[in-house]
């Protein structure tokens, strides 16, 4: 039942006890099969190994620059990442795998909101080794139970290019809710990019991080580490674009 002022006028229901979130912190996440860490410059090596080899231009298509064609370039564009005053970013360390131990991937948080208890996970880039495997899909569980089991946020968000078709099925696996979209929303190697936003809540955390948690359990796989169940919406799918 919606609530209604002293004015006849319909109002949101009452948050009891809010406060301003805690800012998220470069912290390290550490689950089974893959690290959460601060980027630092002692990653870039393994990173430009990882996701800037002669076939690696397509995971570049959708990102604010073309594939780096040499360390350097690399590590100037990683280097503003880490020197964000804004925005938190993590390299994804898998601890299996042929690439174990060494940053495969990165991540960060976004439009970090401490008042309102929003963020966004930005700027995902999985290597080839990194990409369709259980550590990946165990960083970004990491990262969203930081933010709503740690800090206590409300809204974790999800955005992309339109266009990019692999990156809005990840947000629907994983439970994220299509929202609309945002035309013109900005450029992007000299190209128009209009943005596709997705969700999840803290009302809808604890149904989602349960399938998360049911998928990533070491049952569900074989001995290859192929899935036996596939990790699918964790709820009813919701509006679709």
């Amino acid at each position: 039942m919606v609530e209604v002022n002293r004015w006849g006028q319909q109002v949101g229901d009452e948050v009891p006890g809010w406060e301003t979130r805690p800012a998220p912190e470069p912290v390290t996440l550490t689950g089974r099969y893959v690290r959460v860490v601060p980027l630092s410059s002692v990653h870039y090596a393994d990173l430009f190994a990882a996701v800037c080899g002669p076939d690696d231009g397509p995971r570049w298509t959708y990102r604010p620059i073309a594939k780096p064609d040499s360390l350097a370039t690399l590590w100037m564009h990683l280097a503003e990442l880490v020197d964000s005053p804004s925005d938190v970013t993590f390299a994804l360390v898998p601890q299996e795998g042929e690439r174990a131990d060494r940053a495969s991937g990165i991540a960060s948080y976004m439009r970090i909101e401490p008042r309102t208890g929003q963020v966004e996970v930005a700027g995902v880039l999985f290597g080839s080794a990194l990409q369709r495997t259980r550590a990946a899909t165990e960083a970004i569980h990491l990262l969203m139970a930081h933010a709503f089991d740690d800090l206590g946020y409300r809204r974790f968000e999800w955005k992309c290019d339109s266009l990019n078709e692999p990156s809005r099925r990840a947000a629907a696996r994983l439970g994220f809710t299509y929202e609309g979209r945002f035309r013109n929303h900005m450029v992007t190697q000299g190209r128009n990019r209009d943005t596709d936003w997705f969700s999840v809540t803290a009302e809808e955390w604890p149904e989602v991080a349960a399938a998360h948690r049911a998928w990533l359990d070491p049952a569900n796989f074989d001995d290859d580490g192929r899935q036996r169940t596939a990790l699918r919406a964790a709820r009813p799918p919701g509006p679709q674009p």
